[in-house]
């Protein structure tokens, strides 16, 4: 019997790639808002949920944001939160 995910293995983090993490990190993000599985006006899943879930550093996951919110992706409020973006 096959048993499935609800993330893919394109929703892991890669410590062969080449590419940085945090940049893994904001793409995996990235893919789950356009699969609508981040809605806009949704909470982006806290700094603390990315390090257990993805064992990043803070500052990883940290600089993953930045790039979804330099992107227009993300939009951060500050003492409330960071949210996904209305399209």
């Amino acid at each position: 019997m096959l048993v499935s995910n609800v993330y893919s293995m394109a929703d892991e983090i890669d410590r062969w790639n080449p590419e940085p993490v945090y940049l893994q990190l904001a793409a995996i993000l990235r893919g789950q808002i356009e699969r609508g599985e981040l809605v806009p006006r949704q909470p982006l899943p806290s700094e603390s949920y990315l390090v257990g879930h993805y064992g990043v550093s803070r500052g990883t996951a940290r600089r993953a944001v930045e790039v979804l919110r330099d992107q227009g992706l993300v939009v951060t409020i500050p003492q409330r939160g960071t949210y996904v973006s209305e399209r």
